[in-house]
């Protein structure tokens, strides 16, 4: 697997999500488990398995966190005149006058408002390397080819 870059904060917030869910997070569910058992009969009991399910969410995402801090590599973004993966890039669509941002880079690095787009995503991988006022065309995930101009990036 390729490494997944992650920006310094991005890092940082996954990595105390993970200790909090392999610590505060396991005794929590650990606690829901038990008291749901004391309630008697498993087979009909709601909260206990309410509970179990609550704990099989928790551990798929410790595991996608570790696997993904694992092969992660912090990358740190530098405002520059190209576009590259964890800066913010305002693109315009052939024939429509709105700027849409989006973010280059996972989807762990989300930010409220901006749609991000994985520099492995026919769009990402399009706007790799390109200037403010290039414009760049890409195949979608139907088969439908569209056009876009860059018109700003930013960090």
């Amino acid at each position: 697997m390729s490494p997944a870059q992650l920006s310094r904060e991005a890092h940082a917030r996954l990595s105390a999500e993970l200790n909090e869910l392999t610590g505060v997070g396991r005794v929590e569910i650990a606690q829901a488990i038990e008291a749901a058992r004391a309630l008697g009969d498993l087979s009909e009991n709601g909260d206990y398995h309410a509970a179990k399910d609550a704990q099989g969410h928790m551990e798929a995402r410790i595991r996608k966190l570790e696997a993904l801090l694992d092969r992660a590599e912090i990358v740190d973004v530098a405002v520059g005149d190209e576009v590259i993966t964890g800066c913010v890039v305002g693109i315009r669509y052939e024939g429509d006058d709105t700027v849409e941002q989006y973010l280059i880079g996972s989807i762990e690095e989300r930010r409220e408002g901006i749609d991000v787009a994985s520099p492995g995503s026919p769009l990402g991988a399009a706007l790799l390397g390109r200037k403010i006022g290039d414009t760049v065309a890409y195949d979608t995930p139907n088969g439908a080819k569209l056009r876009v101009e860059v018109v700003e990036i930013t960090a």
